[in-house]
């Protein structure tokens, strides 16, 4: 017969398995999602390639978990293994709850201690399906995708193997289909989408079917599954606000600004201070002509999370307000943060070549950035880059085919193909390059502040 202490036992370890899986969903949820490319032959019309994105059906968004307080929670978990360090499972949460602070605040120390526990927490239990997820979802947000594709599949053949929940095995195929895509392995990355949706249709398997079709340059077809993205993230803060963003983004790629902004509110409302939202309503303001109202925002997001994205940002409004003192000084930040990311184990090569290619700043040194970075993620954007720095050194021939490449998805992206654009500018293609100009122009005539003007110019 079993007692009242067995049963009060096994009620508490229901909870805090609830609790790991509640933390696993979340954290797989805000992966962070970039581009690639699908086969080796180039298509210098920027039209996609036959190959199809993972489905999305008419398929009920799941019902979201209660609201948590990554803050609170690491507290209360830190307390409770100062008395217990051998404890495996309140490592695993310790480690979920720091990558889920991380992503709220955007401060890249909670990486390494993420990695720290996590760590012992898989010396206590090496074959745990969460522990490599949660392994696979910090290298995803380190850029390191190489590992991340590896932790991630270890995570789907633990869990496959050991029977795990589906909702975990699910989450386990998105930290493998998140580093497929940066590794440029499309049709592995949509298969991979694909039994995310088989084994738990939600909120991770319906934001990376948005970003499968907008890779694929159908942003309207994208809308849908990132609406089914927010609704099932009704509840949880964190998710809420990312895949408001997120939805926001894709308003404003199709030039809806209002709709945009009203996005970038909710996330705020969700999650009062949210640094994305924030960066995201400083292009907004932009967009208007409010450029006090810009800078300010984007002074708030780089007070809380000093991103290279944010400073790239500031610097350009502050150059367009004539303010060029003060965006000289953000110049320097940038070498600062650049130090801090890497000394949290984040690789930043892709964004510092970029910012500093946009902004002539140590070209060969950029140059160096850009091939780095595509050697470490494959994509689209890796291709793009590349392309970029070679013409900004005069190289445009040699740009002219990771132009190519970045575009042979059909991904419908304004800043891409502007670059393409200013290649064909540069080897005197000049009605070729118009073309490319009003094509961006048509997408989102707001896509830079720093480079909007020039294709407004250039487009005539």
């Amino acid at each position: 017969m079993t007692g009242p202490a067995s049963v009060t036992r096994r009620s508490l370890l229901r909870k805090r398995r609830l609790l790991l899986l509640v933390l696993a969903a979340a954290v797989a949820a805000a992966a962070t999602l970039f581009g690639g490319v699908l086969s080796e032959a180039p298509a210098s019309d920027g039209r996609s390639t036959a190959v199809a994105a993972p489905a999305f059906g008419a398929a009920t968004p799941v019902a979201s978990a209660p609201a948590r307080d990554a803050a609170t929670e690491i507290r209360r978990l830190q307390t409770a293994l100062r008395h217990d360090r051998s404890d495996a499972e309140s490592l695993t949460l310790l480690g979920l709850a720091y990558e889920q602070r991380a992503r709220e605040t955007g401060d890249p120390s909670y990486y390494s201690r993420a990695d720290g526990v996590l760590g012992e927490a898989l010396a206590l239990s090496p074959r745990s399906p969460l522990v490599q997820s949660g392994l696979g979802s910090l290298a995803l947000a380190r850029h390191r995708f190489r590992d991340a594709l590896s932790l991630g599949r270890r995570a789907v053949a633990l869990g496959t193997s050991s029977g795990a929940p589906r909702s975990l095995q699910s989450r386990s195929w998105g930290v493998v289909g998140d580093a497929l895509v940066e590794l440029g392995r499309y049709g592995a990355a949509f298969g991979a989408f694909d039994r995310m949706m088989r084994l738990e249709p939600g909120l991770a398997a319906y934001a990376r079917v948005s970003y499968a079709r907008e890779l694929l340059g159908h942003r309207a077809a994208a809308l849908a599954p990132m609406r089914a993205a927010v609704d099932a993230s009704d509840g949880e803060p964190e998710p809420l606000a990312w895949t408001s963003v997120q939805l926001g983004k894709l308003y404003w790629s199709l030039g809806r600004i209002d709709a945009a902004r009203a996005q970038y509110l909710r996330a705020l409302h969700a999650l009062p201070g949210y640094v994305y939202a924030l960066d995201a309503l400083a292009q907004v303001e932009a967009a208007r002509g409010r450029s006090a109202r810009a800078i300010a925002f984007e002074q708030r997001a780089i007070a809380t999370a000093p991103l290279p994205q944010f400073v790239a940002t500031l610097v350009d409004l502050l150059s367009n307000a004539g303010r060029r003192a003060e965006a000289r000084r953000q110049y320097e930040l940038m070498g600062a943060i650049r130090r801090l990311l890497a000394a949290n184990g984040v690789k930043t090569d892709l964004e510092i070549a970029l910012f500093q290619t946009d902004h002539r700043i140590r070209p060969r040194e950029s140059l160096r950035l850009a091939r780095a970075a595509r050697r470490d993620r494959p994509s689209v954007d890796g291709d793009d880059v590349l392309a970029w720095a070679l013409a900004r050194k005069g190289r445009c021939a040699d740009a002219l085919p990771y132009s190519q490449h970045a575009l042979r998805l059909g991904t419908r992206d304004p800043l891409k193909l502007f670059h393409r654009g200013m290649i064909e500018r540069c080897l005197g293609h000049h009605a070729d390059a118009r073309a490319w100009f009003r094509r961006t122009l048509a997408l989102n005539a707001h896509f830079s502040i720093l480079w909007s003007p020039v294709a407004r110019r250039y487009a005539t």
